[in-house]
């Protein structure tokens, strides 16, 4: 045998050897079950707002008084987009259309809630201010922290829509029940409001229907309804969910130093 052929044999034999002890290694590995993982602790609970059974008046309706925080700063700055996000559409008529683009084109410059003038219904439930809604069984008053600091009247007395409502920046509302939730219908609101900051309009025949519920001790529930036939092609639909205000309404005095209108030079 030649001295080329003996080499060849051990080096052969040593590397079957490092193969099959590398397919050993492997083996054992694939066939060792995985180290127990620790269970993940679980979620602490968020500290607010309270939980518990929604509070009811002495008649046995659900009662919607204390402090509230809107969560609807997305529906403030853009109804109209995040409305398409959640797939719901506002139909506006083409010259809504236009003037809502023209309003978004100039980067709301011209946004009346920036010189501190009411938001109207339904802004008043988006604008991030919070508000104390008082109830009693013939009438509920909301006092808003924001928005020039106004209140508004919900009038549950069995009245309708006064005839000779003038048109205002908050209008003219009046409530009742259906079960636990709460139906308030607004009508005679001036058109001076936007809808929102990206300039959604509105003609002085909007009517609001906002259908309040508290379905827990922590959160309301308001879904607002649209209708407007000079505006809109046919009635339309959003919700916010507020929750309990972790403190007091402050005082809010927007005329008193507004720096920024000066500042809205739009395009």
């Amino acid at each position: 045998m030649c001295l080329k052929t003996r080499l060849r044999k051990p080096m052969i034999a040593k590397t079957l050897a490092v193969a099959f002890l590398a397919s050993s290694l492997v083996s054992a590995q694939s066939n060792t079950a995985p180290a127990a993982q620790p269970p993940k602790p679980a979620a602490a609970k968020p500290a607010w707002p309270p939980e518990g059974p929604t509070p009811r008046t002495a008649d046995g309706k659900p009662d919607l008084s204390g402090n509230w925080q809107p969560n609807a700063i997305r529906e403030n700055v853009d109804l109209v987009g995040e409305l398409a996000r959640q797939k719901i559409e506002v139909p506006m008529l083409p010259w809504a259309a236009e003037l809502h683009q023209k309003r978004k084109d100039s980067l709301a410059k011209d946004d009346p809630e920036a010189r501190c003038l009411p938001p109207g219904v339904p802004r008043m439930s988006t604008t991030p201010y919070p508000w104390t809604i008082v109830q009693t069984p013939a009438l509920i008053v909301i006092v808003y922290e924001g928005g020039a600091h106004i209140w508004r009247k919900i009038f549950m007395d069995g009245r309708g829509h006064d005839p000779k409502v003038e048109y205002t920046w908050l209008g003219d509302s009046i409530g009742h029940w259906e079960g636990d939730t709460l139906v308030v219908e607004t009508v005679g609101q001036n058109d001076i409001t936007w809808l929102d900051e990206g300039g959604t309009p509105h003609s002085t025949e909007m009517k609001v229907t906002e259908r309040i519920r508290r379905p827990d001790y922590g959160h309301l529930e308001i879904e607002h309804t649209i209708e407007d036939p000079k505006t809109f092609s046919k009635p339309w639909t959003f919700t916010t969910h507020p929750s309990l205000l972790r403190g007091e309404l402050i005082e809010y005095i927007c005329q008193e130093n507004n720096k920024d209108v000066e500042h809205l030079k739009g395009k």
